[in-house]
């Protein structure tokens, strides 16, 4: 079977389409700027030479009927027919607590996302209308939704209640989501199949650091606990997200900055994180460069996100009672390879020991820690779009 992989954003599109015999891709690209002036789809087959289309899109199903048409393209195209595309799994962010796992989707399915739209207003409606498209030009293919949210979902209720009045959780749903849930499931599951031990067996801590960054609490292949919370804004310095904070600095900086409810938002998700402290960038590696030219903001930008982290993995360890298992993923936690050092540092009390030249690697599965390391520390490469179509497979 192949499966074409779709993740919808508000103005652009990433798509895979694997073949599923031997999980290789077949074919993979990006469309940018839909619905604005200048936009492009970048098509990619593997052994050759990008394409690029330029041509307006001026919504989502003309930006996927584009790629559909590259996919079958005598040139540069992946198949001959589309009837060889065998389903198509969407990435959806938000499924609150209506899906503990990947469905079919159904009309019922849709209600239910549409009703998840004021919890995830920037994802849910994008990737809503990723579905409506690929459902109105690929009738006959059955469609797969995998949910970020749905891995965190086996969280004790103790994990994701707020210490709010109770009734706010019962009229507004307002408790902890976790997202990054579909990263953390590939990774775990890769972890325990690269060590030869069975993920029912670990105690497991996966540590999605990117621009967006997340760690899980992983218990027998479950979900104990996460950072991120009722949005991605809770949790570890970010890029531009300011991770865990006290509450009434929001009021505060409100009353100062004379900020109305979308200004803070905007000053928390977009003006903060390793950005607001280094006043450089967002970009992880921008601010290690100018940390090295002697910033002294830049260094402490980096000094406060691998901070966060440890305490994370520390708090995490005593919540599961132990750790087999630590795993670093996504741009950061596959490439950084000072990051990784640095926040495994201090860890040896827990028996983590990094072994320096292991760790000098970039991008692919490799246990880094020392033979004699208590905790088996690894990087693992995420692959969220195989685990859409691993589950699309499945379901189908």
């Amino acid at each position: 079977m192949n499966v074409l992989v779709i993740n919808c954003g508000s103005s652009s599109l990433k798509y895979q389409l694997i073949n599923m015999r031997d999980e290789s891709i077949l074919a993979k690209g990006l469309v940018e700027r839909i619905g604005i002036e200048g936009s492009v789809l970048k098509h990619e087959i593997l052994g050759k030479d990008k394409v690029v289309i330029e041509r307006p899109m001026p919504d989502h199903k003309v930006a996927i009927g584009l790629v559909l048409d590259a996919l079958v393209d005598e040139k540069h195209g992946a198949i001959k027919d589309m009837k060889e595309i065998g389903a198509v799994g969407h990435r959806v962010v938000h499924a609150g607590e209506k899906f503990s796992g990947s469905v079919i989707i159904t009309d019922e399915v849709i209600n239910a996302l549409e009703e998840c739209i004021e919890l995830a207003p920037l994802h849910n409606p994008a990737n809503l209308m990723g579905i409506a498209a690929c459902k109105e030009l690929m009738e006959d293919t059955p469609m797969v939704g995998v949910f970020d949210t749905a891995f965190h979902q086996t969280m004790p209720k103790s994990s994701y209640i707020y210490p709010l009045p109770y009734e706010l959780y019962e009229k507004y749903a307002i408790r902890k989501y976790g997202f990054h849930g579909t990263s953390h499931r590939y990774v775990s599951q890769r972890a325990a199949e690269f060590i030869g031990e069975k993920l029912e067996d670990l105690k497991m801590i996966t540590c999605h650091l990117g621009n967006g960054a997340s760690l899980a609490a992983i218990d027998g292949g479950k979900c104990m606990d996460t950072s991120m919370g009722f949005t991605p804004l809770e949790g570890l310095v970010m890029g531009t997200r300011c991770g865990d904070i006290d509450p009434a600095i929001v009021t505060f900086i409100m009353d100062k900055e004379n900020l109305d409810t979308t200004g803070i938002n905007d000053l928390m998700n977009k003006k903060s994180g390793v950005f607001g402290i280094s006043g450089v960038s967002s970009d992880f590696r921008d601010i290690e460069n100018a940390a090295k030219e002697g910033n002294e903001r830049a260094q402490l930008a980096l000094d406060a996100f691998d901070k966060r982290v440890k305490k994370y993995i520390g708090s995490y360890a005593a919540e599961l009672g132990g750790v087999d298992v630590i795993v670093f993923t996504a741009g950061l936690g596959e490439n950084s390879i000072a990051n990784r050092e640095e926040i495994c540092k201090g860890l040896e009390f827990m028996g983590v020991k990094i072994d320096s030249e292991k760790n000098n690697v970039r991008g692919k599965d490799t246990l880094i820690s020392t033979a004699d390391s208590k905790v088996k520390v690894l990087v693992i490469p995420t692959n969220e779009e195989l685990m859409i179509a691993k589950d699309t497979q499945a379901l189908l």
